[in-house]
Protein backbone atom coordinates (compact mmCIF):
# COMPACT_ATOMS: atom_id res chain seq x y z
CA UNK A 1 0.00 0.00 0.00
CA UNK A 2 2.74 2.48 1.00
CA UNK A 3 4.64 1.73 -2.21
CA UNK A 4 1.52 2.35 -4.34
CA UNK A 5 0.83 5.63 -2.54
CA UNK A 6 4.44 6.78 -3.04
CA UNK A 7 4.31 5.84 -6.75
CA UNK A 8 0.99 7.68 -7.16
CA UNK A 9 2.34 10.79 -5.43
CA UNK A 10 5.51 10.68 -7.53
CA UNK A 11 3.52 10.52 -10.76
CA UNK A 12 1.26 13.40 -9.78
CA UNK A 13 4.07 15.65 -8.56
CA UNK A 14 6.35 15.04 -11.55
CA UNK A 15 8.90 13.22 -9.40
CA UNK A 16 11.80 12.05 -11.61
CA UNK A 17 14.14 10.46 -9.11
CA UNK A 18 16.50 11.04 -6.21
CA UNK A 19 20.08 12.26 -6.64
CA UNK A 20 22.79 12.22 -3.97
CA UNK A 21 25.08 15.16 -4.70
CA UNK A 22 28.57 15.75 -3.33
CA UNK A 23 29.81 19.32 -3.65
CA UNK A 24 26.28 20.63 -4.04
CA UNK A 25 26.98 24.05 -2.53
CA UNK A 26 29.78 25.12 -4.87
CA UNK A 27 29.63 27.09 -8.12
CA UNK A 28 28.71 24.14 -10.35
CA UNK A 29 26.99 22.11 -7.63
CA UNK A 30 24.50 24.80 -6.61
CA UNK A 31 23.57 25.43 -10.26
CA UNK A 32 23.20 21.70 -10.88
CA UNK A 33 21.09 21.24 -7.75
CA UNK A 34 18.79 24.03 -8.97
CA UNK A 35 18.48 22.35 -12.38
CA UNK A 36 17.71 18.94 -10.84
CA UNK A 37 14.96 20.36 -8.64
CA UNK A 38 13.44 22.26 -11.56
CA UNK A 39 13.25 18.97 -13.47
CA UNK A 40 11.46 17.12 -10.67
CA UNK A 41 14.36 15.42 -8.89
CA UNK A 42 14.75 15.19 -5.15
CA UNK A 43 18.28 16.24 -4.16
CA UNK A 44 20.22 15.26 -1.05
CA UNK A 45 23.45 17.22 -0.68
CA UNK A 46 26.52 15.82 1.04
CA UNK A 47 27.94 18.57 3.21
CA UNK A 48 30.30 19.10 6.09
CA UNK A 49 27.36 20.35 8.13
CA UNK A 50 24.07 18.48 8.72
CA UNK A 51 20.74 20.02 7.80
CA UNK A 52 17.49 19.47 5.87
CA UNK A 53 18.01 17.37 2.74
CA UNK A 54 21.68 16.97 3.68
CA UNK A 55 24.03 14.23 4.78
CA UNK A 56 27.57 14.57 6.07
CA UNK A 57 30.56 12.68 4.69
CA UNK A 58 30.71 10.97 8.08
CA UNK A 59 27.11 9.76 7.57
CA UNK A 60 28.07 8.24 4.21
CA UNK A 61 31.14 6.57 5.67
CA UNK A 62 29.26 5.15 8.65
CA UNK A 63 25.77 4.44 7.31
CA UNK A 64 26.15 4.28 3.53
CA UNK A 65 24.02 5.93 0.87
CA UNK A 66 20.22 6.29 1.01
CA UNK A 67 18.06 3.65 -0.63
CA UNK A 68 16.27 4.11 -3.95
CA UNK A 69 18.74 6.57 -5.42
CA UNK A 70 18.61 7.33 -9.13
CA UNK A 71 22.21 8.55 -9.25
CA UNK A 72 25.18 9.58 -7.17
CA UNK A 73 27.08 12.62 -8.46
CA UNK A 74 30.30 13.93 -6.94
CA UNK A 75 31.36 17.51 -7.72
CA UNK A 76 33.30 18.05 -4.48
CA UNK A 77 36.71 19.67 -4.70
CA UNK A 78 38.90 22.32 -3.07
CA UNK A 79 39.39 25.40 -5.27
CA UNK A 80 42.88 24.92 -6.72
CA UNK A 81 43.21 28.56 -7.82
CA UNK A 82 42.39 30.07 -4.43
CA UNK A 83 44.92 32.91 -4.34
CA UNK A 84 44.63 33.12 -0.53
CA UNK A 85 46.10 29.62 -0.18
CA UNK A 86 49.79 28.94 -0.66
CA UNK A 87 50.68 25.87 -2.76
CA UNK A 88 52.03 23.99 0.26
CA UNK A 89 52.16 20.22 0.84
CA UNK A 90 49.26 20.66 3.27
CA UNK A 91 47.12 22.49 0.72
CA UNK A 92 47.94 19.89 -1.93
CA UNK A 93 46.79 17.18 0.47
CA UNK A 94 43.52 19.07 1.02
CA UNK A 95 43.06 19.15 -2.75
CA UNK A 96 43.62 15.39 -2.94
CA UNK A 97 41.33 14.67 0.01
CA UNK A 98 38.51 16.82 -1.37
CA UNK A 99 38.56 15.02 -4.72
CA UNK A 100 40.06 11.55 -4.47
CA UNK A 101 39.04 10.62 -0.93
CA UNK A 102 35.43 11.81 -1.29
CA UNK A 103 35.13 9.80 -4.51
CA UNK A 104 36.60 6.73 -2.82
CA UNK A 105 34.08 7.14 0.01
CA UNK A 106 31.15 7.22 -2.40
CA UNK A 107 32.48 4.33 -4.51
CA UNK A 108 32.84 2.18 -1.39
CA UNK A 109 29.34 3.10 -0.19
CA UNK A 110 27.82 2.27 -3.60
CA UNK A 111 29.67 -1.05 -3.65
CA UNK A 112 28.26 -1.96 -0.24
CA UNK A 113 24.70 -0.78 -0.95
CA UNK A 114 22.04 -3.43 -1.32
CA UNK A 115 20.00 -1.19 -3.64
CA UNK A 116 22.43 0.55 -5.97
CA UNK A 117 21.87 3.71 -8.01
CA UNK A 118 21.71 3.40 -11.78
CA UNK A 119 24.63 5.80 -12.30
CA UNK A 120 27.73 7.10 -10.54
CA UNK A 121 28.92 10.34 -12.13
CA UNK A 122 32.11 12.18 -11.20
CA UNK A 123 34.09 15.15 -12.43
CA UNK A 124 37.74 15.09 -13.45
CA UNK A 125 39.78 17.64 -15.37
CA UNK A 126 41.32 18.21 -18.78
CA UNK A 127 44.61 18.65 -16.91
CA UNK A 128 44.96 14.90 -17.39
CA UNK A 129 46.01 15.72 -20.99
CA UNK A 130 49.54 17.06 -21.48
CA UNK A 131 49.63 20.76 -22.45
CA UNK A 132 50.56 21.27 -26.10
CA UNK A 133 50.23 23.83 -28.89
CA UNK A 134 49.91 21.08 -31.50
CA UNK A 135 48.36 17.92 -30.02
CA UNK A 136 44.60 17.31 -30.20
CA UNK A 137 42.85 15.16 -27.59
CA UNK A 138 39.53 13.36 -27.50
CA UNK A 139 38.16 10.78 -25.07
CA UNK A 140 40.06 7.97 -26.78
CA UNK A 141 43.47 9.65 -26.68
CA UNK A 142 46.36 7.81 -25.05
CA UNK A 143 47.12 9.50 -21.74
CA UNK A 144 50.54 8.10 -20.99
CA UNK A 145 51.92 8.41 -17.48
CA UNK A 146 51.20 11.32 -15.11
CA UNK A 147 53.56 14.21 -15.80
CA UNK A 148 52.90 16.61 -12.91
CA UNK A 149 50.86 16.98 -9.70
CA UNK A 150 47.63 17.94 -11.46
CA UNK A 151 47.80 15.12 -14.01
CA UNK A 152 48.47 12.58 -11.25
CA UNK A 153 45.57 14.06 -9.30
CA UNK A 154 43.28 13.52 -12.30
CA UNK A 155 44.52 9.95 -12.79
CA UNK A 156 43.95 9.11 -9.12
CA UNK A 157 40.59 10.91 -9.13
CA UNK A 158 39.32 8.86 -12.05
CA UNK A 159 40.68 5.61 -10.62
CA UNK A 160 38.85 6.32 -7.35
CA UNK A 161 35.50 6.33 -9.19
CA UNK A 162 35.99 2.85 -10.65
CA UNK A 163 33.47 0.29 -9.43
CA UNK A 164 33.80 -3.51 -9.65
CA UNK A 165 32.38 -4.96 -12.85
CA UNK A 166 29.00 -6.62 -12.75
CA UNK A 167 27.31 -4.21 -10.34
CA UNK A 168 25.03 -2.66 -13.02
CA UNK A 169 25.99 0.91 -12.11
CA UNK A 170 26.95 3.13 -15.03
CA UNK A 171 30.25 4.90 -14.42
CA UNK A 172 30.58 8.32 -16.09
CA UNK A 173 33.63 10.58 -15.69
CA UNK A 174 33.36 14.08 -17.13
CA UNK A 175 36.73 15.71 -17.79
CA UNK A 176 35.82 19.33 -17.28
CA UNK A 177 37.38 22.30 -19.00
CA UNK A 178 37.22 25.82 -17.53
CA UNK A 179 33.59 26.38 -16.51
CA UNK A 180 32.29 29.81 -17.53
CA UNK A 181 29.47 31.45 -15.63
CA UNK A 182 28.75 34.87 -14.19
CA UNK A 183 28.23 33.49 -10.69
CA UNK A 184 31.61 31.91 -10.05
CA UNK A 185 34.83 30.40 -11.29
CA UNK A 186 37.18 32.25 -13.65
CA UNK A 187 34.60 34.79 -14.87
CA UNK A 188 33.80 35.99 -11.35
CA UNK A 189 37.51 36.47 -10.62
CA UNK A 190 38.32 38.35 -13.83
CA UNK A 191 35.10 40.38 -14.19
CA UNK A 192 36.25 43.46 -12.20
CA UNK A 193 39.46 43.83 -14.23
CA UNK A 194 37.59 43.65 -17.54
CA UNK A 195 34.80 45.91 -16.26
CA UNK A 196 37.34 48.65 -15.52
CA UNK A 197 39.12 48.09 -18.84
CA UNK A 198 42.34 46.59 -17.52
CA UNK A 199 41.80 43.00 -18.65
CA UNK A 200 43.87 41.20 -21.24
CA UNK A 201 45.38 37.92 -22.40
CA UNK A 202 47.36 35.68 -20.06
CA UNK A 203 51.04 35.16 -20.89
CA UNK A 204 51.44 34.56 -24.64
CA UNK A 205 47.71 34.05 -25.14
CA UNK A 206 48.47 31.29 -27.65
CA UNK A 207 47.69 28.49 -25.19
CA UNK A 208 44.44 26.62 -25.75
CA UNK A 209 41.59 27.23 -23.32
CA UNK A 210 39.23 24.22 -23.08
CA UNK A 211 35.97 25.71 -21.79
CA UNK A 212 32.27 25.02 -21.22
CA UNK A 213 29.40 27.21 -20.06
CA UNK A 214 28.09 26.31 -16.60
CA UNK A 215 24.60 25.73 -18.01
CA UNK A 216 25.96 23.22 -20.51
CA UNK A 217 28.00 21.51 -17.79
CA UNK A 218 24.87 21.11 -15.68
CA UNK A 219 22.88 19.89 -18.68
CA UNK A 220 25.65 17.41 -19.53
CA UNK A 221 25.54 16.06 -15.97
CA UNK A 222 21.76 15.62 -16.23
CA UNK A 223 22.19 14.08 -19.69
CA UNK A 224 24.62 11.58 -18.16
CA UNK A 225 22.03 10.61 -15.54
CA UNK A 226 19.18 10.17 -18.00
CA UNK A 227 20.96 8.75 -21.07
CA UNK A 228 21.61 5.05 -20.62
CA UNK A 229 24.26 5.13 -23.36
CA UNK A 230 26.39 7.60 -21.42
CA UNK A 231 29.26 5.58 -20.01
CA UNK A 232 32.98 6.03 -19.35
CA UNK A 233 34.91 9.17 -20.22
CA UNK A 234 33.22 12.30 -21.59
CA UNK A 235 35.13 15.52 -22.32
CA UNK A 236 33.17 18.30 -20.65
CA UNK A 237 34.18 21.03 -23.08
CA UNK A 238 32.44 23.08 -25.76
CA UNK A 239 32.90 22.02 -29.40
CA UNK A 240 34.55 25.31 -30.37
CA UNK A 241 38.29 25.27 -29.64
CA UNK A 242 39.74 28.66 -28.69
CA UNK A 243 43.00 30.08 -27.38
CA UNK A 244 43.26 32.32 -24.34
CA UNK A 245 43.74 35.28 -26.69
CA UNK A 246 40.55 34.45 -28.60
CA UNK A 247 38.59 34.06 -25.38
CA UNK A 248 39.91 37.40 -24.13
CA UNK A 249 38.84 39.15 -27.33
CA UNK A 250 35.36 37.61 -27.13
CA UNK A 251 34.86 38.53 -23.47
CA UNK A 252 36.17 42.08 -23.92
CA UNK A 253 33.87 42.53 -26.93
CA UNK A 254 30.87 41.24 -24.96
CA UNK A 255 31.64 43.76 -22.20
CA UNK A 256 32.42 46.53 -24.71
CA UNK A 257 35.80 47.10 -23.10
CA UNK A 258 39.40 47.11 -24.37
CA UNK A 259 41.72 44.23 -23.46
CA UNK A 260 45.25 45.53 -23.88
CA UNK A 261 46.77 44.71 -20.49
CA UNK A 262 48.52 41.38 -20.95
CA UNK A 263 49.17 39.51 -17.69
CA UNK A 264 52.81 38.32 -17.76
CA UNK A 265 53.65 34.76 -16.85
CA UNK A 266 56.08 35.81 -14.11
CA UNK A 267 53.27 37.61 -12.26
CA UNK A 268 51.19 34.42 -12.15
CA UNK A 269 54.25 32.41 -11.12
CA UNK A 270 54.75 34.85 -8.25
CA UNK A 271 51.10 34.78 -7.19
CA UNK A 272 50.41 31.06 -7.51
CA UNK A 273 53.79 29.35 -7.94
CA UNK A 274 54.96 28.03 -11.31
CA UNK A 275 53.42 24.57 -10.78
CA UNK A 276 49.93 25.94 -10.20
CA UNK A 277 50.23 28.86 -12.66
CA UNK A 278 50.59 26.34 -15.50
CA UNK A 279 46.82 25.84 -15.32
CA UNK A 280 46.51 29.34 -16.82
CA UNK A 281 49.70 29.71 -18.85
CA UNK A 282 49.49 26.34 -20.63
CA UNK A 283 46.56 24.57 -22.25
CA UNK A 284 45.26 21.62 -24.24
CA UNK A 285 43.22 21.32 -27.43
CA UNK A 286 40.38 19.08 -26.25
CA UNK A 287 37.51 17.83 -28.42
CA UNK A 288 34.19 16.47 -27.02
CA UNK A 289 34.01 13.68 -29.59
CA UNK A 290 31.96 11.17 -27.57
CA UNK A 291 29.67 13.87 -26.19
CA UNK A 292 28.72 14.89 -29.73
CA UNK A 293 28.38 11.26 -30.84
CA UNK A 294 25.89 10.67 -28.01
CA UNK A 295 23.75 13.49 -29.38
CA UNK A 296 24.20 16.09 -26.64
CA UNK A 297 23.09 19.55 -27.81
CA UNK A 298 24.96 22.58 -26.50
CA UNK A 299 23.12 25.75 -25.58
CA UNK A 300 26.40 27.67 -25.82
CA UNK A 301 28.53 25.95 -28.49
CA UNK A 302 30.59 29.05 -29.34
CA UNK A 303 32.64 31.44 -27.23
CA UNK A 304 30.82 34.60 -28.35
CA UNK A 305 27.40 33.44 -27.12
CA UNK A 306 28.93 32.14 -23.88
CA UNK A 307 30.77 35.41 -23.19
CA UNK A 308 27.68 37.46 -23.97
CA UNK A 309 25.77 35.53 -21.31
CA UNK A 310 28.65 35.89 -18.82
CA UNK A 311 29.08 39.65 -19.34
CA UNK A 312 25.96 40.78 -17.48
CA UNK A 313 26.57 43.22 -14.64
CA UNK A 314 23.53 42.01 -12.71
CA UNK A 315 22.67 38.34 -12.50
CA UNK A 316 20.92 35.73 -10.38
CA UNK A 317 22.49 32.46 -9.28
CA UNK A 318 19.06 30.86 -9.81
CA UNK A 319 18.50 31.81 -13.44
CA UNK A 320 16.70 29.09 -15.45
CA UNK A 321 19.03 26.43 -16.79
Amino acid sequence: MATRLLRSFSQKSGFRGHVLLGGGTGFIGSAFSHLLKSKGYEVTIISRMPGPQRMTWFDIDENGIPENLTAVVNLAGQNILDATQRWTPGFKQNVINSRVNTTLTLAAAINKAQHKPSAFITISGVGIYKPSLTAEYDENSDLGKPFDFLSKLAHDWESASTLPSGNNVRNVVIRSGVVLGRGGGMIKQMFPAFFFGVGGPIASGKQYLPWIHVKDMCRLLLFSIENQKAQGILNGVAPQVVTNEEFTAAFASAMMRPAFFRLPEFVLNTMFGSERAKIMTEGQKVIPKRVLELGFKYEYPDINSACKDCSKLFYSSKEPL
